[in-house]
């Protein structure tokens, strides 16, 4: 063989190393990236659920709490709003502005529900009602399935940012359009500790 020939081919050799070692490195990116978007979407099947219940709740307070009007219109206001906030992320979990909206609508959620069930303590009628009280402990499971969710959401959006952001990924990443994923925050109402009353 003439060293044109072998030149040739150690040269292809390599282009051929470099082209799979680049599918390997885009591949991993994109698992990833459907593994944070999967994660997503089993918040998104939970919080349905929540956003579901909530309406139920709102007509087992009414009968209750007819003068508290604004804070059932508020609950619904949140929910119709935390909805939108869950639909604009859903489309495309790695949008960090739809997150940040998804953040803000869940927090102002967790807060006036928080509000309404404070409110419901002053109703003692309500607090016996078995109907409110299969939907509060309906609600409770369904919050914890969310965080729990959300927990394993952003161990997966971590992943995903980590592999893009290591060398050589971080190069591919760029170049290919692979953006950091925002990772869910918890509200401040919701990493104080809670008030327990036994009265």
């Amino acid at each position: 063989m003439s060293p044109v020939v072998v030149t040739l081919l150690v040269l292809l050799g390599v282009a051929l190393l470099l082209a799979l070692w680049l599918m390997g490195i885009y591949n991993g990116l994109v698992v990833a990236r459907n593994r944070f978007a999967n994660a997503f979407a089993q918040i998104d099947v939970q919080l349905k659920r929540r956003y579901e219940l909530i309406p139920n709740l709102v007509e087992a307070v009414k009968g209750y709490m007819g003068h508290e009007r604004d804070t059932l219109e508020a609950v619904i206001k949140a929910r119709n709003s935390a909805m939108a906030a869950e639909q604009k992320v859903a489309a495309n979990p790695s949008d960090p502005a739809a997150m940040r909206g998804f953040n803000e609508a869940e927090a102002q959620l967790g807060g006036i529900l928080g509000r309404l069930f404070a409110l419901s303590e002053a109703y003692p009628d309500l607090k016996a009602n078995q109907n409110m009280l299969a939907l509060q402990e309906e609600l409770s499971s369904t919050e914890n399935k969310v965080g729990f969710a959300r927990q394993a959401f952003n161990d997966a959006a971590t992943d995903y940012n980590i592999r893009r952001e290591v060398f050589p990924a971080v190069v591919v990443a760029g170049m290919l359009g692979f953006k950091e994923a925002a990772l869910l925050e918890t509200a401040e109402a919701e990493r104080a500790a809670p008030k327990v009353s036994f009265g």
